[in-house]
């Protein structure tokens, strides 16, 4: 591998994949529409083959955008079923925004769609708004970089988190279902088509509308109980996969990433895990954190920041002077399982690492003391807020039904709001699993954490951890129904989703 100086690496490159086994994020082009197309790929997982779903740039998985530069996308459909590609972190026009009927249809198989949209800068990412292909992999990292990040001197990293199984996404989901539900009944009937959970079994044998908020009932069956939250159970993980990815790689094959004595880098981290919450450690190396969910916050530091499903956080590592190698590893929250990368000099030797830690990672921020921590270098301005919406996030592992304001996707209550009005959003998480909360079309600033307010981060998904409250902050947007979700896939595929319904202002 060549030796390049990080001003040399960013002319090269923005992102810094050093393995040939990980294909390079593509810079994207500046005049003529950038061609992406969802397509399926092979990697080696442990020495198996597997066959998964990739979006795939000019250059290899995912696309990186230049300061300024449109979001100008061909989106081809490689694949043999419909799909559709939900822009995550970006605010494109309601009509490019990706969920299968709001109001586009899903692409069909072969079908190319044009999108031309104001990109905004950070660190973001894309995925299928079909739950079980992005249980597939159908996603990548969507990199926007600014005027600082390329005058900066100092070299791009990023790091994209997978959990994986080997077996179909249906068939994780009915073992799901079949763990908690008493007569095993497993995803079945299929819904309407013009659901945003297109391809989705609905849960059958249950009678959703006498289903209690809040239901306690089984906290600790199957697979969840990784702690305690006031003599309760709390359950963490509903699956064990077959393996956690990071760069589409193991730590028994881990990606090495070349780098400079002495050098910073800025390690851009995505969580695009279908049902895991990660702990990220820079174990030896100095760190502090700069920007979550593509917006900055002023710099906190530390060794270990936690992310869950759907969240960024962009970390600034300085290395030692030194020859040697720096681990950056993402271990699973509640459980020993870890993937990561690794961090090398030329020359420096670089030791295997265990896929299993020692202990346990613990719980991610139940007490929300990370998220107490960040405060947005940008924050909204201060206004009145003109609305206001409690949002009870509800269910249970068994059965296993996850609701919003007691009612399942299609018995929703659409949470309304005018164009331009200040809105606040109470989160209230009467379960006892967390919920990483995604508004679409919308960055909204974290004001309010346990009934204490705060000037917090800006985001665009916020963890609500069980019996936790979180008040959010936002400017409604353009008149459209926007989704709002819980980004666990499993709770989003058994119908944990509303709308943001916006309409024009008065």
């Amino acid at each position: 591998m060549n030796t390049l100086s990080r001003r040399g690496f960013l002319a090269a490159s923005a992102a810094a994949i050093g393995a040939a086994h990980m294909p390079r994020l593509a810079f994207a082009q500046t005049v003529a529409p950038i061609s992406l197309s969802a397509a399926t790929r092979t990697l080696d997982i442990n020495g198996r083959a597997a066959t998964v779903f990739g979006l795939a740039g000019p250059g290899g998985q995912g696309l990186v955008l230049d300061p300024g530069q449109k979001f100008r996308v061909d989106l081809t459909n490689d694949l043999d079923v419909g799909t559709i590609i939900h822009w995550h972190g970006q605010i494109p026009p309601n009509a490019q925004d990706g969920v299968p009927d709001m109001p586009m249809p899903v692409l069909a198989a072969g079908e190319t769609r044009s999108y031309d949209f104001e990109a905004r800068p950070g660190t973001h990412w894309m995925h299928s708004h079909v739950p079980t292909q992005e249980m597939q992999l159908l996603a990548a990292p969507l990199i926007v970089r600014s005027a600082e990040d390329v005058a900066a001197d100092r070299q791009e990293v990023v790091m994209f988190l997978h959990d994986f199984s080997f077996r179909a996404p249906e068939e994780v989901l009915a073992e799901i279902s079949r763990g908690h539900v008493g007569d095993g009944a497993g995803p079945s009937a299929q819904p309407d088509q013009g659901a945003p959970m297109e391809g989705m079994g609905a849960m059958q044998s249950m009678n959703h509308g006498s289903m209690p908020m809040g239901n306690m009932s089984g906290m600790g069956g199957m697979m969840g109980v990784g702690g305690r939250m006031g003599g309760m159970a709390m359950d963490l993980n509903d699956y064990d996969w077959d393996a956690y990815l990071a760069n589409d790689r193991t730590l028994s094959d881990p990606e090495v990433v070349q780098v400079e004595r002495g050098g910073r880098i800025r390690l851009r981290v995505i969580n695009a895990a279908a049902a895991t919450v990660f702990w990220i450690e820079t174990g030896g190396a100095e760190a502090r954190l700069v920007a979550v969910d593509g917006h900055a916050v002023q710099p906190v530091p530390g060794t270990r920041f936690g992310l869950a499903m759907g969240q960024r956080l962009d970390i600034e590592i300085d290395l030692p002077k030194e020859t040697g190698s720096w681990p950056v590893l993402a271990l699973r929250e509640g459980a020993r399982e870890r993937t990561g990368l690794i961090l090398a000099t030329q020359g420096a030797e670089v030791r295997r690492l265990d896929a299993m830690a020692e202990s346990e990672a613990p719980a991610f921020d139940t007490g929300l003391a990370q998220e107490a921590r960040l405060i947005a270098r940008d924050a909204l301005p201060d206004r009145p807020v003109d609305r206001s919406h409690v949002l009870m996030l509800g269910g249970s592992m068994q059965p296993y039904v996850w609701t919003i304001n007691g009612a399942l996707w299609g018995q929703h209550q659409p949470v309304a709001a005018r164009s331009g009005e200040r809105v606040e959003l109470s989160f209230h998480n009467m379960s006892m699993m967390a919920h990483p909360m995604h508004l679409h079309g919308h960055v909204f600033q974290v004001v309010g954490l346990n009934g204490r307010r705060v000037a917090g981060a800006l985001r665009d998904t916020v963890h609500v951890p069980p019996m936790a409250m979180v008040d959010v902050a936002l400017d409604a947007g353009e008149a459209a129904r926007w989704m709002l979700h819980c980004h666990h896939m499993p709770h989003l595929a058994t119908g944990m989703m509303t709308e943001f319904a916006v309409t024009a202002s008065a």
